[in-house]
């Protein structure tokens, strides 16, 4: 039997996140905040739209997840995002405590673990989930950036 909530099932969701940055000239990265099988917070990169080098999509995930629990710890939370996070979004997750990140696409040049960045001790990490469809997105809005400029 197969499993209706399992990864690849909330990656869609953060894929569909992606989607939206892309659509308005953002860099496609999606992140959903799930806990016990449901979403809880979604998030997409809004740092062309707010002018804020801050503003990706796990920052906006991270605080929509908080917002809704009350409080700033993600324990038992999982954070599902298209692209490897990089070494700010790992230093908030670290401080969000959450539970576990799942991530589609590695960044070679700016994740978390090309740059040896540290997560909390209990969090557990899980990549390459999907991370095929969350490349070619990415491909896709360069090429178009490019042949746009």
């Amino acid at each position: 039997m197969i499993e209706p909530f399992d990864d690849a099932y909330f990656m869609k969701k953060a894929l569909q996140e992606a989607e939206v940055a892309f659509e308005q000239g953002e860099v496609p990265v999606g992140a959903v905040v799930v806990v016990d099988n449901k979403v809880i917070a979604r998030g997409h990169n809004l740092t062309e739209t707010l002018n804020d080098v801050t503003a990706h999509a796990e920052m906006q995930a991270i605080t929509a997840a908080a917002n809704f629990l009350g409080g700033k710890y993600l324990k038992n939370c999982t954070l599902y995002v298209t692209l490897e996070p990089c070494q700010m979004c790992a230093g908030a997750l670290y401080w969000s405590q959450i539970s576990r990140i799942v991530y589609g696409a590695r960044d070679m040049e700016r994740g978390f673990t090309t740059l040896n960045t540290k997560l909390h001790p209990k969090t557990t990490i899980e990549g390459g989930i999907m991370a095929e469809e969350a490349s070619s997105l990415m491909k896709r809005f360069f090429i178009l950036k490019r042949n746009l400029n």
